[in-house]
Parts: structure tokens; sequence; C-alpha cells
């Protein structure tokens, strides 16, 4: 059985590497731990900067006007280590010459705008990742019904400053978006970081979900201009049946009053406002549904707007955080917990293809609507999180990511079945496409017996009805 991982508690204090040829290094970061408190010192960690910063010289993203008054040293403390970015965290500026504290600036980012700089250097690290590499992970399937379209499904999967982790949560969704809901790869906008697979911890050698590449296709960058142009190109693509799913990740930001939520952007770290994204979709056509998920710290913030300015027939929005609260990261780094069970939910099963902790299905119709994969992530949450969800309308919840119908197939279970023997031994891909292959005539032969199923139904409706009357006197 499975244990829910934690962080890692006590303590953990590196030596000075070989580059610290400043001695004020050591007295800077005594002082900074001196200066923790009895619970900072086991949820805070600390880093030092081993540059020294110039006078007036800007420090970390320029949305937070940090600035140095003097030839300074920096510590910078990192008070929610778990949690996504913009979150509480401190600058303490040393002065360069003597080590002696100038001053302390609270901030809500990082001292960097892309990856960690090497002379940023960790000294004191009491809550880390948990490696997990050796957990026994048993492969399940989950084989979903091939249904008839209706119009055209869109997606745009966002990630700005990201690190490995909104990397690891967009490509789970964008396999589960390919290998079970069958969208067209043609269709699927994926924006992050410098435009690759590159992130600001590095590029990542392999998916920790099954340990194989990643797949996803990543289209731009994830500045806000790449992002609103994706917008004008969908814009020009998307039909009144069509359907268009929005997820972000990475980091957002909160300027401390209602309304002012807003998504990190590449590279600079600068804040996507969420009434000017909304703005953005409004310029969008009439069309059949929007749904939308939200991982970054502050997401709640975009519910309203989204909702208000959303041209889509019915629009749901489920996000990670209330506006004022961040959102947060799993124990090993690897995800974002209610990114990752919200995906899991829509996939019928975790990234490392275990069963899910119950069934999100939760009216048995054989589709996981918005407001069902809500409700999971939702149960299942990290108790740091506080996901809210807003719908236009019950319809809004109603969304589903798979081909929408106006009956499923009588087919569906057969073909269940049938390919069963086949589920492990051909590549997902391929058995997929077999099944679109045969589509045509299974539809066929689903609209033949409809057809003949209404007319039995006009025949012996009435008769049912006389009988019941009869029983009943009604």
């Amino acid at each position: 059985m499975a244990t829910k991982k934690k962080a890692v508690k006590g303590r953990s204090a590196a030596k000075p590497s070989a580059s610290d040829i400043n001695p004020v290094l050591d007295t800077i970061r005594d002082h900074a731990f001196s200066m923790l408190s009895v619970r900072q010192r086991v949820e805070s960690n600390l880093y030092v900067d081993a540059r020294v910063y110039k006078a007036d010289e800007l420090i970390g993203p320029r949305r937070q006007d940090i600035v140095a008054r003097r030839a300074s040293i920096l510590v910078f403390a990192d008070d929610d280590p778990m949690a996504n970015f913009a979150h509480e965290c401190r600058y303490l500026l040393y002065d360069a010459a003597s080590g002696e504290l100038d001053r302390v600036v609270p901030a809500v980012f990082p001292p960097f705008v892309k990856a960690p700089p090497p002379t940023l250097q960790a000294f004191h690290t009491p809550v880390q990742f948990v490696k997990d590499d050796f957990l026994y992970r048993p492969k399940h399937v989950f084989f979903p019904c091939i249904r008839r379209k209706l119009g055209v499904r869109y997606a745009i999967l966002y990630a700005g400053m990201s690190n490995k982790r909104h990397l690891n949560d967009m490509e789970f969704l964008y396999r589960v978006l390919i290998d079970t809901y069958g969208f067209d790869a043609d269709n699927i906008y994926a924006l992050s970081y410098d435009g690759t697979l590159n992130t600001q911890d590095g590029v990542q050698s392999k998916w920790p979900g099954d340990n194989t590449d990643y797949r996803i296709r990543i289209t731009d960058e994830g500045t806000r201009s790449a992002l609103e142009g994706t917008i004008d190109d969908i814009k020009g693509r998307i039909k009144r049946d069509d359907l268009l799913l929005i997820h972000t990740n990475n980091h957002g930001g909160y300027d401390g009053t209602p309304g002012t939520a807003n998504l990190c952007t590449y590279p600079d770290w600068d804040g996507y406002y969420a009434n000017d994204f909304a703005d953005k979709l409004a310029e969008l056509p009439k069309y059949r549904s929007l749904i939308v998920m939200m991982e970054q710290c502050h997401a709640g913030g975009f519910n309203d707007p989204i909702i208000n300015k959303s041209t889509a027939d019915a629009t749901s929005v489920a996000s990670a955080a209330t506006e004022p609260n961040n959102s947060y990261v799993t124990a090993d780094g690897n995800w974002d917990p209610f990114a990752r069970d919200w995906i899991a939910a829509q996939a019928g099963q975790d990234p490392f293809d275990n069963a899910l902790s119950f069934d999100p299905d939760a009216n048995d119709d054989g589709r996981i609507s918005a407001s069902e994969a809500f409700h999971y992530a939702d149960v299942v949450q990290d108790p740091r999180d506080t996901p809210n969800f807003s719908q236009s309308s019950a319809a809004g919840g109603d969304i589903a990511l798979g081909e929408e119908y106006t009956r499923i197939p009588w087919w569906c279970r057969i073909v269940a079945v049938d390919v069963t023997p086949w589920l492990h031994r051909i590549p997902p891909e391929e058995l997929y496409a077999r099944l679109r292959a045969v589509d045509p005539e299974l539809t066929e032969i689903a609209q033949d017996l409809e057809a003949r199923s209404e007319a039995l139904q006009k025949q012996f409706e009435p008769k049912l009805k006389a009988v019941l009357g009869k029983a009943f006197g009604t």
C-alpha cells in the first residue's frame, strides 16, 4: 500500500563550496540562520547568492521593484517551499564588505527570472522533495467508449515560468487528450517557458509517469504575446459546435486586493491579469463549450472574469486556490496535486496507471464532466490547496472532454469487451487508430439500430402505459 510522502524536516546546513572565496559569507550564513524562529528552522529554506549586487541594481523580477541600496549580498529565505509562487518569502540584504544586515525585504517571487543562477547556493534546506524511484506501479488501462463527433475540440496548455512539475502536469494532460479522448494533435497548443522542453529546473530526460520520453509538442513560448497570439489563431478556427479546453499552470501573482490575481509569464515573471485574460477570451466568436482548469497560485481570481466574459454557450472554471491563497506542490516536486488529480479523474487513472481512490463518474453515465473532475480533485486534495469551481449554468458543469453525441452508441460496451485482449499487446496509439478506422461502419450500424428502436418505442409505449394504467388507475 502506497504511503503519502511528506517533506523531509530537520536542519541541513551545507558546507561552503570551494567557490566561496568571500570570507564574509560564513558570517552572513550564521546570522541568517540565527534570525529563524524555531518553527522557521524546520519550514524555511535558505540560500545565499555568492555574487555581490551593486548599488541600485535590481534584484529579482522587475515587478517587485526590489533594488540594492549599497553593494550587497543576498540571502533568499523561502518560507513556504512547497508552494507555487507567488508566496511569502524574504530577501535578506547584507553589506558586502562588513557582512552586517542592511534590511529584510518581504517578497513573493524568487530572486531570479529564469533558472536559478549558479551563484545561488542552498545552505539550509529542511524542506526537500522526496525522491521515489523504487515503488512498484501496476498497470491498469482505462478504455473510453468511442462516440460520434459533434464539432471540433481545441486545447491550450500554458505555463510561463515553468518548473519541471508544471511541464509534467501538461505532459499528463497532453497524453490524456491524445490517448484517452482522441484529440487531434494539431488542435492542441502547448506554450511553455522558452518554447522548448526546458524549465527553470533544466531539461528533464524522462516523464516520471512511465519513465518515457516527453511526447508533448511545445508550440510556442510561455509569453503573454504568444498566449494572446494563440487565442487569435483559435479565433479564426473555432466554430459554433466546437469545444475549447484551457489549462494554465506555473506560477501566479496577487497584488493584495480582490481582482488583482494574475498569471506569471515568461521571461520575467510579469503578470497577465485576470480581467485582461478574460477580455481576450471575449474576442472569440460564439461556440459550444469552454472548460478551464487553472493550477497557479491565486487562480480563483480568474473564475468570475472568465465566466462573465466567455462567449461559449456553457463555461466552467476549476481552480486550485482561491484568489488570496497559494497552490502547492507534491513532496517529490514532480506534480501540482490539484492539476494531477483533475487530469487523473479525466483519465480514469493516475500518472503511473494506478487505479483512482474512487470512481469520479458519480452519475455512472460513462463520461467525466467538469464538475465530476473537480469533485474528485477536491475530495482527494492536498489540504493546503483551496480548490474552487464556477460554472455559467448547470450545462457548464456538465461539459466533458469526450466527443459529444445525441446518444451513446449501443455498441460501446461490446467494443470495450472485444478489444480487451489487445489492450496490452499493441501501443495505445495503434489501438485507438484501429478503432477510429472502423468507427464509420459501427456508427452506421448504430444509427440503423437507433431508428428501429425509435419505431419500436412508438409502437409499444402506448401499450405499456395502458397496462400500467389498468394496474394503478392512471
